[in-house]
């Protein structure tokens, strides 16, 4: 994050210098040949400035896009053991209730259903 900053950061200092040059050469007092001399540099060397601009954002954009991709495999990690354990945990709630629902536990649960008939009951009116 702080990456993206300072690539705009830098973007944002190297547009206000050029503002700036071009702000003071248009209000400084020189004649106007010597304003034009000065103005011609400038102009010269604005693609310089475009090309160190554009590698600085293109510099930016593919640390932005490591970073992203990093991300992304983290999550796609994270999400991965997520769904292992739950295929994990459905398992064993699958055997859980197999073995609920087994024979032996049938004839368990209707012996205790059984018992529990065969006790008195006591009704309060």
């Amino acid at each position: 994050m702080s990456n993206n900053r300072s690539g705009v950061f830098i973007g944002g200092v190297m547009l206000g210098a050029t503002i700036g040059a071009l702000t003071g050469l248009l209000m400084a007092p020189r004649t106007g040949r010597e304003t034009r001399k000065l103005l011609k540099k400038s102009a010269d060397a604005l693609p310089d400035l475009a090309e160190d601009l554009s590698t600085s954002v293109q510099i930016q954009a593919d640390r932005l896009g490591a970073n992203a991709l990093r991300n992304w495999d983290e999550t796609l990690d994270r999400l991965r053991e997520a769904i292992a354990a739950g295929i994990d945990a459905s398992q064993r709630e699958n055997q859980a209730m197999k073995r609920k629902n087994s024979p032996d536990a049938q004839t368990t649960a209707t012996q205790t259903v059984a018992d529990s008939d065969s006790l008195p009951e006591h009704v309060d009116n």
